[in-house]
């Protein structure tokens, strides 16, 4: 007799849904009978992923959110609370780049990625964590997953301020995990390398596709991550595509 939970009937927020791995974590969570919140900026796009979703069979609500906006983050995670009465799961999946050498990266374009990157899973995960509460017989606990990238680990050129998010999102990752496992809350990060998505087709129209990875593939890590026993937690995994020369 198998002791790995089940998604079936548990509410999860993804942030940064409508699109790329935010999808892709959506198509697979939603096939395992989780109930979704698709939180986005774009509520639009959000939207029609929630229509292409319910073609196949799975539950998933959209909601405008601004990851760095703590009125937004409360809002988003307080709705969700009231339209499914519980919160068993948040994806912190969104994430902005702005590609330039650093004398060409403005204060305030410094300031929307760390407000994106880093700022907006901090909050996300305060008010998740509240909201969760801990683990009891009676319910409580939960699961915060943390979508970080060999950005993390590594560093190029040309991306000061990604990279300082990545790394700080990391820190800030094994941090939570120390301070709230008493609570029964896991928080997990999946270090993504290089997926076959807009964030980095769009950007570099030179990249060969075939060194990247399905971003399924990194979802279904995600999904890995959240059916481990209540026993066990996986504080960090990282996943990557094997033609990712780049990595040591």
């Amino acid at each position: 007799m198998s002791n790995t939970p089940s998604l079936q009937g548990q509410t999860i927020i993804i942030t940064g849904g409508s699109r790329g791995l935010g999808a892709a974590i959506a198509q697979v969570l939603g096939e395992e009978g989780a109930l979704l919140v698709i939180a986005d900026l774009a509520l639009e796009r959000a939207q029609d992923r929630v229509a292409v979703l319910a073609e196949s069979g799975i539950k998933a609500l959209a909601m405008p959110l601004d990851v760095g906006d703590e009125e937004q983050v409360r809002q988003v995670i307080s709705a969700t609370r009231e339209r499914f009465g519980r919160l068993d799961a948040v994806i912190n999946n969104a994430a902005i780049d702005i590609t330039v050498p650093i004398a060409e990266l403005t204060s305030t374009d410094w300031e929307r990625v760390v407000q994106t990157n880093l700022t907006g899973p901090f909050l996300m995960a305060k008010h998740a964590a509240a909201a969760m509460g801990p683990k009891t017989a009676k319910g409580g606990g939960g699961h915060i997953v943390n979508i970080a990238s060999t950005a993390s680990k590594r560093a190029w050129p040309n991306a000061a301020a990604y990279h300082a998010t990545k790394w700080g999102l990391l820190g800030l990752s094994h941090a939570l995990h120390a301070e709230l496992r008493p609570q029964g809350i896991k928080v997990s990060a999946v270090v993504a390398g290089g997926m076959r998505t807009p964030f980095l087709l769009d950007r570099f129209p030179d990249i060969d596709p075939g060194v990247l990875q399905d971003p399924l593939n990194v979802a279904r890590t995600v999904r890995f991550v959240l059916t481990q026993p209540d026993e066990t937690v996986i504080p960090e995994i990282t996943v990557l595509p094997m033609r990712e020369t780049s990595w040591p």
